[in-house]
């Protein structure tokens, strides 16, 4: 369901909207907002709920691994986007989920007409890294529905 009104999103986003996500906005067209949900050293896995205001996208980037590793989203609230390179974007809402292998270039973010957030995970592996690319143009993102 497109969420457009902030305060609309804020009773959705049952795991809360965080703080600006400015440690990574290089990496963002846009606003996100990162709220942490385990903390460093009690879960293998890390997972943070990521929200994005109306046309906020990250850029194109690929989770390297030389064995094991990706990502996998949990959407949450909102509308959104997934694409990976070389495939029609993938329309998104509450309740998808989305699992990114190793070595795939992608993007994800929000519909221009919604809010939208997910649960990102980063999957356990061997020589994991992320490779930050380029911004999704906004000629590309105009091109989406």
């Amino acid at each position: 369901m497109k969420i457009t009104d902030e305060r609309d999103f804020a009773a959705a986003n049952a795991f809360g909207l965080g703080l600006p996500n400015s440690a990574y906005a290089r990496y963002f067209t846009g606003n996100s907002y990162l709220n942490p949900l385990t903390a460093p050293g009690d879960s293998p896995i890390a997972l943070s709920n990521v929200s994005f205001e109306p046309g906020c996208r990250n850029n194109w980037h690929i989770h390297h691994a030389s064995k094991g590793g990706g990502q996998i989203l949990i959407c949450t609230a909102g509308e959104g986007w997934y694409q990976a390179e070389g495939e029609a974007a993938r329309s998104l809402a509450a309740g998808d989920v989305v699992v990114i292998p190793a070595g795939v270039k992608h993007w994800h973010g929000a519909k221009r007409d919604s809010w939208f957030a997910h649960i990102a995970f980063e999957v356990p592996g061997e020589g994991c890294s992320n490779e930050w690319l380029e911004p999704v143009t906004d000629a590309e993102y105009a091109l989406l529905g």
